[in-house]
């Protein structure tokens, strides 16, 4: 039988945690929520596939050391940090210029899973989260990347069920919707105004 990277022992009390966290509304529920309102269910899953590999690179960044690398130069969290905000923007504009169409149609399926990935690996946030918590679960006196990897996919399943869960919702929500000109308008400025927050909010954290 093969053994695993981290303890048993440390399993059953990572996974209380890990779950604690996903359960914290962040910029990724967000994120999934106003693109279940927009485009649906299919969008929703879209998005929260594109969020959980982001976090997965960021673990795998952190494992390898990159992270702490990054660390070390600020001026490279900040042009991550400024690259998010931008597309961040681009994103509330874009929505707000966007036709009903434009939401549902078939030919933008992939871009929720675009979005939430570019999204997530411009949020700096994540990858110093990631090198402040997971350490605390890692014994030194094992090979470091597996329990990185081990950890991250505890992390990343926990995050799509949770994430799932909000964006199916709004999905089913939206959908209900579908139709009503008004009911549209109303859900492209929300989606809108979630983006333009998440961009101030990436913006106040770059100059803190």
């Amino acid at each position: 039988m093969m053994e695993l990277p981290v303890s048993l022992a440390t399993l059953l009390a990572f996974i209380p945690a890990a779950l604690a966290l996903n359960l914290t509304p962040g910029p990724d529920m967000m994120f999934c929520l106003s693109q279940g309102l927009r485009g649906g269910p299919r969008a929703a899953i879209a998005a929260d596939l594109g969020v959980a590999l982001g976090c997965f690179v960021h673990v795998c960044l952190a494992g390898l050391g990159l992270g702490a690398l990054l660390a070390l130069y600020p001026g490279a969290f900040l042009t991550i940090q400024i690259f998010g905000v931008i597309y961040l923007l681009v994103l509330a504009w874009r929505t707000l210029r966007e036709t009903p169409e434009d939401a549902t149609g078939v030919p933008r399926a992939m871009h929720p899973f675009r979005d939430a990935l570019l999204i997530n690996l411009t949020n700096v946030k994540v990858i110093l989260f990631v090198l402040a918590f997971l350490p605390q679960f890692v014994d030194q006196s094992r090979p470091i990347l597996p329990q990185f990897l081990l950890l991250g996919v505890i992390i990343c399943i926990g995050g799509l069920i949770v994430n799932g869960a909000v964006g199916l919702s709004a999905g089913k929500l939206g959908q209900a919707m579908t139709g009503r000109p008004v009911i549209g308008r109303v859900i492209r400025y929300v989606s809108a105004t979630i983006f333009g927050a998440l961009a101030l909010r990436l913006a106040l954290l770059s100059r803190s």
